[in-house]
């Protein structure tokens, strides 16, 4: 056989080995399997005969299972004239790392239907990634506490076992991920919660916001008994090994008071329901106070998953830090789908790819990509393909997948995700995505292009970039056009390739008046108010259009609960066209229930 230098063919991942027989092909006909301890976990040897003979050898029932899934891609990237053959030779493959998941926020209104999740198992486990977390604020249905969930539409213990049950048939462990001490706005939100909040109603938070309060108070003894009863629901529900604790960004924690965390997780870590569990908590406090590293170390079974989410994101320092003190890690990095509505698809791969080549050279245990939902989760689910198929890849074998990239994401999505055969759908997803970066404004963690959709009361100046012009606005413009004219030219087969397609052409045109809207701005002053009424008129008639669509389309993948505070956002940038000025002290629909709560107590 031939032994390629460079692996050529079509498949996500690529493989780590690939030995080819020149460019001979054949039809895939009858296949054997056996077990074999010469490879590593969950790794396979694929041996393609020219007679179409199938042999599999696996080191487990895994590697059996994604050895399938890349037989399955490579008949589905024959090239034309060749359908339903496969290349003559052998690959040999397994994982960098151990566990690849996907965490998916399902407490940012967006409540997916359990088709919906059952899809993306799917999708993702062809992938090999063989991990998933649903990131659980309020979207589970724990009992008597109805007033927090009542509207959400959540999950309950059937839900998540048939979940479970679905993932555990395509070697996807489905693990509990509950937050447990910051992000607790859904529950102090309610006066029978509040005193156990470190601060009541609203307070100050990043980026110089109001945030409504959210931070359970660590030395309230209250808290742990609440805490305690909502792990144990959940962990019941998903017996998983891996428990997610979060305890990220406890905004209302006084500095004075950073030592109190560490004090909380000892507490957490002795809860007897979590015993002999492993708990992931978010890297975000070790990393701005290294003095908590020595409770970390001093204590079993926790991992610290480093999370960040730009392209510069200094994974590689913070790993070190966390091997020198004797803890153990897993990388987070994200999809840059939020705070977005069309995303940032290079970025996101760029984040990947840095994220797990620290994790290889800084002996990171697993990768953990997010994928968020934050201030309405207005993106379609397809706005984050590129970054889950970047992270499959690259923590799968970073070395064969070096060469990742939107353009050849593009690609390997329309033949693996969404199967276009116009071969268009994958390019529009990264062009739309990458359509921000056709102007200047590029801030950290969103587009540039929504940042007055959330926030309508900042001027769009050249303040915020000196360079910014409505031409800039323009270019966007006739970027997200052309990706619109492709989506109409795609034809994919999948489902989801179908509804992608629907879904993304309503969020360009959400992206395009937002275009409209900062082109109109920077004619005036900045503000909201120096743009005419007339064409503020024509602005309020779009958006509402937008959201009559944004509604029309929720239900499709999702359940109803949260769509109501989703449309909120874009409603109230409706209500200033229609005053013809914004609200200073907006922050969203939760600080507005949250201060009127406030008030009335």
């Amino acid at each position: 056989m031939a032994v390629l230098s460079e692996p050529t063919l079509d498949l996500l991942p690529r493989p780590r080995r690939l030995r080819l027989d020149g460019r001979a092909r054949a039809r895939p006909g009858q296949g054997a399997h056996r077990r074999t301890a010469g490879l590593p976990a969950q790794g396979y040897r694929l041996a393609l005969a020219h007679d179409g003979a199938v042999t599999i050898e696996s080191a487990d029932d895994a590697g059996r299972f994604y050895a399938e899934a890349t037989l399955a891609q490579l008949v589905r990237a024959a090239p034309a004239g060749a359908e339903g053959t496969v290349p003559v030779g052998e690959i040999e493959d397994w994982p960098d790392l151990a566990t690849r998941g996907v965490m998916l926020d399902v407490s940012r209104t967006k409540v997916p239907t359990l088709a919906t999740l059952f899809d993306l198992v799917d999708r993702i486990a062809s992938w090999k990634l063989n991990h998933l977390q649903l990131y659980i604020e309020h979207t589970y249905a724990y009992p008597g506490h109805e007033e927090v969930w009542g509207e959400a539409d959540p999950y309950d213990a059937s839900d998540l076992a048939r979940l479970s049950a679905y993932c555990a048939e395509r070697h996807v462990t489905l693990a509990a991920n509950r937050n447990c001490l910051g992000h607790m706005e859904r529950w102090l939100l309610h006066d029978r919660y509040a005193p156990l909040g470190i601060i009541q109603g609203v307070g100050p938070g990043p980026m110089g916001l109001t945030f409504a309060a959210s931070t359970l108070d660590p030395s309230n003894p209250a808290c742990l008994g609440l805490v305690r009863e909502l792990v144990a629901e959940l962990v019941d529900a998903v017996p998983s090994e891996v428990v997610h604790i979060g305890l990220d960004e406890p905004w209302d924690l006084p500095a004075s008071r950073t030592g109190e965390w560490a004090g909380w997780l000892r507490q957490l870590r002795s809860l007897p329901e979590l015993e002999g569990r492993e708990l992931l908590v978010w890297g975000d406090m070790p990393a701005a106070h290294p003095e908590l590293l020595v409770d970390l170390a001093g204590g079993p079974g926790v991992t610290v998953c480093e999370w960040g989410y730009e392209a510069d994101h200094p994974f590689a320092p913070r790993l070190r830090a966390l091997a020198d003190a004797g803890v153990s890690s897993w990388v987070a990095p994200g999809t840059s789908s939020w705070l977005s509505v069309l995303g940032r698809t290079s970025n996101a791969v760029e984040n990947c790819r840095g994220a797990l080549h620290a994790a290889a050279q800084g002996g990171a245990g697993g990768m953990l990509v997010t994928d968020w939902g934050d201030f309405g989760h207005h993106q379609p689910l397809a706005v984050s393909d590129p970054g889950l198929a970047a992270a499959a890849a690259l923590s799968w074998c970073a070395a064969t997948n070096e060469d990742i990239s939107a353009q050849r994401l593009a690609h390997l999505l329309d033949l693996h995700c969404y199967q276009d055969e116009a071969d268009e759908l994958g390019a529009a997803v990264a062009s739309l995505g990458d359509a921000h970066t056709l102007q200047p404004v590029q801030l950290p963690n969103i587009s540039g292009l929504v940042l007055h959709l959330y926030f309508p009361q900042l001027p769009v100046t050249p303040a915020l970039h000196p360079d910014l012009s409505a031409a800039h606005m323009a270019r966007v413009q006739a970027a997200i056009e052309d990706a619109v004219a492709a989506l109409g030219r795609a034809r994919p087969k999948s489902e989801h390739g179908r509804l992608a397609a629907e879904e993304l052409a309503v969020a360009a045109g959400l992206v395009t008046l937002c275009c409209a809207d900062a082109r109109a701005r920077l004619e005036g002053d900045g503000t909201m108010a120096s743009v005419p009424s007339a064409v503020r008129a024509g602005l309020e008639a779009r958006m509402t259009e937008a959201i009559s669509a944004h509604r029309a389309q929720w239900l499709a993948r999702n359940r109803p609960g949260g769509l109501d505070e989703s449309c909120a956002w874009l409603e109230h940038v409706r209500a200033c066209y229609r005053a013809g000025g914004a609200e200073e002290e907006w922050a969203g629909p939760l600080v507005a229930a949250a201060r009127a709560r406030q008030a009335r107590r």
